[in-house]
């Protein structure tokens, strides 16, 4: 039986953010993912950095994100260095653009409600927005700058983060699926593999995506479900982007490659990672309200992803009941945001030592014999 000081089951950003941290930290680290890691909600994302909330059930993440945010300039940093490899990260900010009949009333609404979150927010008119973006439709009503937020290539970070783990000195098994814990009363002893080999390890941590809640033993504290996402990839030398593009309907993200990121769809489809002409139809029809050359774009790639849900959309991240056993998922649409600070978390909390932040909101153990939770983990 193999045996390490941590254990990780999922090998997207948040494991192995949490895998390096632990290792550049002392331990001897272990990293199992079912499939090729950093395939799955990672690869599938757009690489926004925003902790701005998108409703109201993810006001309580604000300062979770904001944190995270602050923590992201150094982060890149040492991913880079540590791998060799480039990450694509912009720091231009996002530029909001609004498009209905009350734009000037939403305006002001959400200039309050970043101020008192505690976020940079300021209102600019049309043509300003214009000059930051010339691509911007003229049909625009309102126009919101967030010069604080930025974005990343997701698939080049998790590229990198992966192989500055290697380099850290990380053990990554790619086509090693976890079925279960291995527990013995009230401790978590490690893992048990797919074919039945048992991982022993210290610290569990199981950090898997959507298919945390399929790892046995983990539904009642991950009761996580698949959100569809699908995106598109666009390329127009007509519609040139600085900075992320944000509207009721879309986000655009520029690329440094040239390409422009259309999305995201959200869908309860399960675990189906189809592409469908509504989805992308959709994501067009936003992009082209939004950015009207990009009309004439040429579309490069389709894909979905599949974000990891919680029943009240809020990440699941600490230390259970059991001991040694700790979870990092349900990041749904912030999990790229969320990586830096997830990973110092868990860290923190694997060395004894008391948390920056107050975690007790993002509880695992706040799912425990609730009826929404049995319900997600009945849908598995």
């Amino acid at each position: 039986m193999r045996t390490f000081d941590a254990a990780v089951a999922g090998g997207g950003l948040i494991g192995s953010a949490i895998a390096l941290e632990l290792s550049r930290a002392g331990l001897q680290v272990a990293l199992f993912d079912a499939r090729d890691p950093g395939r799955e909600a990672s690869w599938a994302s757009a690489g926004i950095l925003s902790p701005a909330p998108e409703n109201s059930a993810m006001i309580a993440m604000v300062p979770l994100g904001r944190a995270s945010l602050e923590l992201y300039p150094n982060f890149i940093a040492l991913v880079e260095e540590l791998s060799g490899l480039t990450t694509g990260y912009r720091d231009k900010g996002t530029l909001e653009v609004l498009f209905s009949r009350h734009a000037r009333e939403e305006l002001n609404t959400i200039i309050a409600l970043h101020h008192g979150l505690g976020l940079s927010a300021e209102a600019i008119s049309t043509h300003e927005a214009r000059e930051l973006e010339p691509a911007v439709s003229e049909e625009a009503e309102a126009a919101v700058l967030r010069p604080e937020e930025a974005s990343v290539d997701n698939r080049l970070l998790v590229t990198a983060l992966l192989e500055a783990a290697r380099r850290s000195g990380v053990q990554i098994f790619s086509g090693s699926p976890v079925s279960s814990i291995q527990r013995e009363g009230s401790t978590c002893r490690g893992l048990v593999l797919a074919n039945s080999e048992r991982v022993a390890a210290r610290h569990t941590i199981v950090a898997a995506g959507c298919f945390s809640s399929q790892i046995e033993g983990m539904s009642e504290f991950a009761p996580v479900v698949p959100a569809k996402g699908q995106m598109i990839a666009l390329r127009s030398e007509a519609a040139v982007l600085e900075r992320v593009l944000w509207s009721e309907r879309i986000y655009l993200v520029p690329r440094n490659d040239g390409r422009i990121l259309a999305g995201a769809t959200v869908e309860r489809s399960g675990f189906d990672k189809t592409v469908t002409a509504g989805g992308i139809l959709s994501n067009l029809e936003g992009a082209v309200e939004l950015v009207p050359a990009l009309k004439d774009a040429r579309i490069e790639e389709t894909w979905a992803g599949l974000r990891p849900d919680t029943p009240d959309h809020l990440p699941v991240i600490g230390p259970t009941d059991i001991d040694g056993l700790l979870v990092a998922t349900g990041h749904f649409r912030s999990g790229v945001l969320l990586t830096p600070v997830t990973a110092k978390l868990i860290g923190e909390m694997v060395a004894g030592q008391t948390t920056q932040l107050d975690c007790e909101r993002f509880s695992p153990l706040r799912f425990r014999g609730s009826a929404a939770g049995q319900r997600s983990a009945r849908r598995r």
